[in-house]
């Protein structure tokens, strides 16, 4: 990927002014140029407004924005300039360099790998900030947009592992692949049973990865990885369907989120479990009524083969707590539960640890990177019974609470100790300014700060 920010350029550079409206009003007062500018555009000076002010030969000289309180307004910029180098001349003092440049590298985001690339974009000299870092984190949000966004028929199973491996050798992590009929003779018979309807092209896998020296605390976050949800059997209208390339985005982000964390080289041991699956239909499909073995050594039946994310969790958190960590983190595009109980921008996270919750809930605000926490509710615990298994994959209709059954139901698998559970949606269903449309990075940047922090 071409580099957004930039920590040195020999070349021109447009000044940014970017003020809050009060110090907008001031500044186009002592300039009367650029008060005429404005008053033509309707520039006041607006949280996201941008004013490009020309010179005396009708060159860009320097732009105007208007950056409100928040430093994820700066998110907006990218969008609305033209392409060059830019660097921020002026900024409110409660936003931070590092934030600035964040904001702009997460806002210049596109996805262009189908397209004809445009012209030059917009790209950011970061005086001041710590252009690694941002670049880290920036570059670990892109892939997981990256991968979301990608078709089936270009992100199968076989591809999260590449990009798996291709992390773990930039890092110097470990990795193990254990695909298709292995997965039965290693014990991941729930992983196997979602996947195994496939093109043997795109049989299931599990892939884990491992980084950082003995003796450190281990954080293990597990990412669903289902490539493509037909629904199976109990297929998905059309409608539901159309957007399940992006049913994979749980790996997604758990790649992303261990790519921070080892290139920060933070002080703990890391592993990274991803069971990747293509909920295919074929004659060797999984059926509703069929009961599966797991690897906790539960009996699941599967009442709807549409809840299988589920599924192929519950056996990747089972091999999570035989390597007794720490802290455990799972992710998935789990339910459209969520999303009713609260949109598409703020996903729910579950877990009975208050210490836990309360820092995940300080990171997520301190990175605006929001989060709401929602309650294991046990009382609908028995939704899950099964008349004839141990455990069901679908809740019955009373408990209604399709989100929290389900979290319910991986709790069942997780660990003991710390853990969480986040139902993200990963996608922007319509764009607005410093959020194109399409694939979105969720939670990972408040959950970096939170191992950060929890960890030191």
């Amino acid at each position: 990927m071409s580099e957004t920010i930039l920590e040195a350029w020999d070349g021109p550079v447009t000044p940014i002014h970017a003020m809050t409206e009060a110090e907008t009003t001031a500044a186009l007062e002592a300039d009367a140029f650029a008060a005429a500018l404005a008053r033509t555009a309707e520039f006041k000076g607006k949280p996201g407004q941008v004013l490009l002010i020309p010179d005396a030969t009708g060159a860009l000289d320097r732009v105007l924005f208007g950056a409100g309180d928040a430093w994820t307004t700066f998110r907006a910029l990218p969008a609305k300039l033209p392409g060059g180098v830019y660097r921020i001349a002026r900024k409110p003092d409660a936003v931070g360099a590092d934030q600035a440049a964040l904001a702009f590298a997460l806002g210049g985001y596109r996805f262009d790998r189908y397209k004809t690339r445009e012209g030059e974009r917009p790209r950011l000299l970061a005086e001041g900030a710590d252009v690694t870092e941002v670049r880290q984190v920036a570059h670990a949000c892109a892939l997981a947009r990256d991968m979301v966004n990608t078709p089936a028929n270009d992100m199968g199973p076989l591809q999260i592992e590449t990009i798996a491996r291709e992390i773990a050798e930039q890092h110097g992590a470990t990795i193990t692949v254990i695909e298709g009929e292995g997965l039965l003779e290693a014990n991941y018979p729930a992983i196997h049973a979602v996947g195994r309807a496939a093109d043997p092209a795109r049989s299931p896998r599990f892939i884990e990865m491992s980084w950082g020296k003995p003796g450190k605390p281990l954080v293990c976050i597990v990412g669903k990885g289902v490539v493509f949800d037909t629904g199976g059997l109990d297929i998905k209208p059309s409608a539901g369907m159309r957007l399940m390339k992006k049913d994979m985005g749980g790996a997604a982000h758990a790649l992303a989120l261990g790519r921070m964390v080892m290139a920060a080289g933070l002080p703990v041991r890391l592993a990274v479990l991803v069971p990747a699956v293509e909920n295919a239909i074929s004659g060797d499909a999984m059926r509703p009524g069929d009961v599966l073995a797991s690897r906790k050594g539960l009996s699941i039946e599967v009442g709807n083969t549409d809840a299988e994310g589920r599924l192929i969790l519950a056996d990747a958190l089972t091999r999570a707590g035989e390597l007794e960590p720490a802290l455990t983190i799972d992710m998935a595009t789990l339910t459209g539960a969520a999303r009713i109980a609260l949109g598409p921008q703020l996903p729910p996270f579950y877990t009975d640890d208050e210490e836990l919750a309360a820092q995940i809930d300080s990171a997520a605000k301190a990175e605006s990177d929001p989060l709401w926490r929602m309650p294991l509710w046990k009382p609908y615990a028995d939704a899950l019974d099964s008349d004839v298994a141990e455990i069901k994959n679908d809740p019955d209709g009373w408990a209604q609470a399709g989100s929290v059954t389900a979290a319910l139901f991986l709790q069942r698998f997780a660990p003991p100790g710390p853990w969480v559970h986040l139902d993200i949606f990963a996608w922007n269903p319509r764009a607005r300014p410093g959020f194109p449309g399409g694939g979105e990075a969720q939670a990972i940047r408040g959950l970096y700060r939170m191992i950060r922090e929890r960890f030191a």
